[in-house]
């Protein structure tokens, strides 16, 4: 039989679709009053890759993505899914979003969007949500799967993707500590951080 095994906590990335930056911000602000401080940001950039959204965002919406110095259980896109969504309505106008929002969570290996909607490759966690395998990590890059959006197989996005990832590898390999905590010294006390004790995979490499 075998042992149980936890996986590691893991990064929190959250897209953001916006009809303007003034949204976004508005929508950023929100998050991290929840979620604490960011860590990498890509700074909006214009979203063109489809006409999805046009009814409700306009002809030239704009994406963004923020990633969170915290680490997360799996499991906690559960909440974090239906969260957004919440989010989403509240900052509705007559009914139509203003900015639309993505949650996901990144692993060393790959990279999982979460939704409201079942397809063949998506997994049910529960509390109606499901996550979706959106990138694998293989030979130092992000690569797509079949059934991956059209923006998601994009170059912007894989180097996002790239920075959120190293900052995963350093804080993995300093027991739970922030990129941004890098010259405080090692963590202290027990657990010394949220991350500790993991190993990094080959192909990993840190920002130092």
């Amino acid at each position: 039989m075998g042992r149980y095994k936890f996986p590691p906590k893991v990064k929190l990335i959250i897209g953001l679709l916006g009809a303007r930056n003034s949204e976004i911000e508005g929508a950023r602000q929100k998050l991290r009053m929840r979620f604490g401080p960011e860590e990498e940001v890509q700074e909006p950039i214009p979203f063109v890759w489809t006409q999805y959204y046009r009814d409700e965002l306009g002809d030239s919406p704009l994406r963004s993505f923020v990633s969170y110095e915290n680490l997360i259980d799996r499991e906690d896109v559960v909440d974090i899914k239906r969260w957004t969504n919440e989010l989403e309505e509240e900052m509705s106008v007559n009914g139509k979003r203003l900015v639309n929002l993505d949650p996901g969570y990144l692993t060393l290996g790959q990279f999982f969007l979460a939704t409201t909607k079942d397809q063949r490759q998506r997994v049910y966690v529960g509390m109606g949500i499901y996550v979706e395998p959106t990138l694998f990590y293989q030979d130092g890059a992000f690569k797509p799967f079949d059934w991956t959006y059209p923006d998601y197989r994009s170059e912007p996005y894989h180097d996002y993707f790239q920075k959120v990832r190293a900052k995963l590898v350093y804080q993995n390999k300093h027991g739970g500590n922030p990129y941004s905590r890098r010259n405080d010294g090692p963590p202290t006390g027990p657990g010394k951080g949220n991350g500790g004790g993991i190993s990094i995979d080959a192909a990993g490499s840190s920002p130092v």
